[in-house]
């Protein structure tokens, strides 16, 4: 708000008190209509009392003016940046990352490497540049990468025994775990013994890359990680983390959860193996044609949405009915299904497309072996399956519900991923020693 003189056609001066907070001019308050010059300065300064009253300022004028003067003379190489420290600091050293390492030089540096991480995320040489320029700090680049490489492999240890007893503490204790896997790939052309060209979730079929394992809990604080060859196939990556998390804190198995990518007969056996209860996203089209004559019997709708059906007295599944799931199915299902019909039309398709690769598992061939057509039977058929959803699971202590709870829980450690892709730009890797792709990855930035 301001105070505005407004000469009037008479020659009279109207002082209002404006505001414009909107954009638009908008008269508050009227204070006076004067001709006389005394007058006038009457009324403004009656005007400027009134704005005050109206617009409090956040500090006293007579403190604020003291506050100013002192930083007059101050020049922009004197001012230091250190909210971050202040903040992120502390919180490192809450949760005792800080104690990771014993030289006061090296904690420093490891403070900064994690700190650029969250506050500018980028290279190596964007530390050097932040550090200049906010912190007037002078870093040669080869001691960063001096660092990465003296750094001793048990140092991941030490972070993830800090994170385990912090999450313990918040937590009260590990009881479900997350676990899931993405790929990071490189900026490289060649591959190596750990940077392998394979299928890439990033898109990135042609780089190599590595298989990024995390384990979370269940508020979706990361446990551990661990990283394999890039074409390593992620459901080998299961089981070995698991029993090496277990044993490493001596802490009572928790319940695993995992997608369905996961699911395989072998894990599934050497969980149970193993004693290893589990939650397991099923893929109820895969199963067999028993399972899924009982899925469809079962009827689901709004009303009756959840069902269970046992395998054994071990292990059973959780089919749930969602009608917000039904009506993307039903879409999904009917687009792919035109798509499939204009590109009969058009003559597209051979012999080489009929696989059961997503919707070409519709095509058949004639009778006469001669044009390819769609298997209405089997399209109608899978529009049984709309809006369901299968969670296999061998804990019978909880009850579906829980079971459903538990997976849909799994977007924490889907989220953690994101927060490591996209706002700490995690993505693409520039190192190449083995060593230190290691010590890039350390999360204690999540």
């Amino acid at each position: 708000m301001f105070i505005r003189k407004r000469k009037n056609p008479s020659g009279s001066i109207s002082i209002q008190i404006i505001d414009k907070s909107k954009g638009k001019y908008k008269v508050v308050e009227t204070i006076a209509c004067v001709k006389d010059k005394k007058e006038l300065e009457f009324y403004l300064a009656k005007a400027e009392s009134r704005l005050k009253q109206l617009n409090p300022n956040l500090f006293d004028a007579v403190e604020f003016n003291e506050k100013k003067h002192r930083f007059i003379g101050i020049k922009n190489k004197e001012i230091s940046v250190v909210g971050p420290d202040i903040i992120f600091g502390y919180i490192m050293e809450y949760i005792g990352c800080d104690k990771v390492l014993k030289k006061l030089k090296e904690k420093e540096l490891f403070k900064q490497l994690v700190l650029s991480r969250i506050i500018d995320p980028g290279s190596k040489l964007n530390l050097i540049d932040y550090l200049y320029i906010y912190k007037h700090q002078n870093l040669d680049k080869n001691e960063i990468y001096r660092f990465l490489d003296t750094l001793s492999l048990n140092l991941k240890d030490k972070i993830e025994q800090c994170i385990f007893e912090y999450t313990s503490m918040v937590t009260g204790g590990i009881r479900v775990s997350f676990y899931d896997v993405t790929t990071l790939y490189f900026e490289a052309s060649s591959e190596d013994d750990l940077r392998k060209v394979g299928f890439s979730k990033d898109g990135k079929f042609t780089k190599p890359q590595i298989i990024l394992g995390l384990l979370t809990s269940l508020e979706g604080y990361p446990l551990g990680f661990e990283i394999h060859e890039g074409n390593c196939y992620e459901g080998k990556t299961f089981i070995p983390m698991l029993e090496k998390f277990q044993k490493k804190f001596n802490i009572e198995k928790p319940i695993v959860v995992a997608d369905s990518g996961l699911l395989s007969k072998a894990n599934i056996l050497e969980l149970e193996k193993l004693n290893y209860r589990y939650i397991l996203g099923a893929r109820i089209k895969s199963s067999s044609s028993e399972i899924k004559n009982k899925i469809v019997s079962l009827n689901l709708n709004d009303e009756k949405n959840i069902e269970t059906i046992y395998f054994s007295k071990n292990q059973k599944m959780i089919v749930s009915y969602s009608q917000q799931r039904a009506k993307k199915d039903r879409y999904t299902r009917t687009k792919n299904y035109e798509k499939l019909k204009i590109k009969i039309k058009s003559g597209n398709l051979t012999k080489a497309h009929l696989n059961n690769k997503g919707y070409n598992k519709y095509l058949v061939l004639s009778d006469s072996q001669t044009t390819i057509s769609i298997d209405e039977d089997k399209y109608n058929y899978d529009s049984s399956f709309d809006g369901l959803k299968g969670f296999v699971a061998n804990d019978f202590s909880l009850n579906p519900t829980q079971i459903i709870e538990h997976y849909t829980n799994l977007w924490h450690i889907e989220r953690a991923f994101r927060i490591s892709k996209t706002d700490l730009k995690i993505r693409p890797i520039y190192h190449r020693l083995e060593q230190s792709v290691r010590m890039f990855l350390n999360f204690v930035d999540f």
